[in-house]
């Protein structure tokens, strides 16, 4: 369950034992001593565990809080400074590797083109050949054989 469905059913279950404290304090006035008495200790026993129960669900999601990856830190200022330290280094790494990518890619393709243009001005073919896409196939896959 999500923390809106917990939230929406501890609001249910809040509101039912409103409902249930406001019936019984009607009825109230027609019961013996001794039964007010034990309702009495029976609702402080209930208040005394409910509050028992919150006390444990804040720790809970306290204890979650604090094992969360990505979440500040409410340690200090110098985990929190680390933390966003790391996360510009990680970003540094990944804009250098996107820019290598890059370089080589712009590299890969000027050899091509190079290659390309060199067979172009070394070949006895006239340059008209060379546009036809299937020669440019051909040329690309290095099958043809030299006189």
């Amino acid at each position: 369950m999500n923390r809106h469905q917990i939230q929406y059913q501890e609001q249910l279950v809040n509101q039912l034992g409103l409902k249930i404290t406001a019936r019984l304090t009607e009825s109230t006035d027609h019961m013996p001593h001794d039964i007010l008495e034990r309702l009495r200790a029976a609702r402080v026993q209930a208040v005394d565990k409910r509050k028992l129960v919150l006390q444990q669900a804040a720790n809970l999601q306290f204890a979650q809080h604090r094992s969360g990856t990505l979440t500040a830190s409410q340690s200090g200022w110098h985990t929190n400074w680390w933390q966003r330290l790391g996360g510009a280094g990680l970003l540094l790494v990944l804009a250098a590797g996107l820019l290598l990518i890059n370089l080589v890619q712009d590299e890969l393709g000027a050899r091509e083109m190079a290659a390309i243009d060199a067979a172009i001005l070394t070949d006895d073919l006239p340059p008209a050949a060379f546009l036809d896409v299937g020669f440019a196939q051909f040329l690309k896959s290095g099958n043809h054989q030299e006189p």
